[in-house]
């Protein structure tokens, strides 16, 4: 029987310095190269936390512009090939959907949150830290311990009402429900 349960997803959160090293392809490379397996499937071909997931580099870190782009499209070479684990779609412009099969992770040790009401933010830890440390494992080389991948969201996301669940500890969804357009409310004003 399959599992759901909810995650909780944090409004604003305002940690600081995090995210401060980038990663870099030479430094995927080397990482990718070390060939532990719970790094593949964390980072691997078509993983919503690779750097590699849209068809060309690009830091997880960053904010990806991610609503602006079709999956079919975007996705499209993942998808011929069967790797990819992502999905995302609008609902009748109602909602923003992500979908992600997120292996190699423990379902409890997600994190959503956003950051300034502007930019979704899905982490966590795929590995303890070794040494106890003082810095939060996030402002130094994140990608040996954990994970991450930050979306930009649309302009008329209504990012509080974010609802996120996790499926049978593997599949990742969220929700993000979109307030009409200013211009949508213009129209629907004037026809009357």
């Amino acid at each position: 029987m399959a599992s759901c349960r909810p995650i909780d997803v944090v409004p604003d959160d305002r940690t600081p310095h995090k995210w401060i090293i980038p990663l870099t392809e030479d430094a995927f490379r080397a990482f990718m190269s070390t060939g532990n397996p719970a790094v593949c499937k964390v980072f691997g071909e078509g993983s919503l936390f690779s750097p590699m997931l849209f068809g060309k580099f690009f830091d997880p870190s960053d904010a990806f512009p991610l609503w602006e782009f079709e999956a079919d499209i975007l996705l499209a070479n993942l998808r011929s090939s069967g790797h990819t684990t992502v999905d995302w779609f609008q609902t009748d412009q109602e909602c923003c959907v992500l979908k992600a099969e997120v292996p190699g992770v423990d379902g409890n040790a997600v994190n959503v949150c956003f950051e300034k009401g502007k930019v979704l933010e899905i982490s966590g830890q795929w590995k303890q830290q070794r040494e106890p440390s003082t810095r939060d494992w996030r402002s130094s080389r994140w990608w040996e311990t954990g994970y991450v991948r930050r979306i930009e969201l649309p302009e008329n996301a209504d990012w509080k009402k974010t609802e996120a669940t996790m499926k049978n500890d593997v599949i990742l969804e969220v929700k993000i429900p979109l307030k009409p357009l200013a211009s949508e409310i213009r129209q629907g004003n004037s026809s009357e």
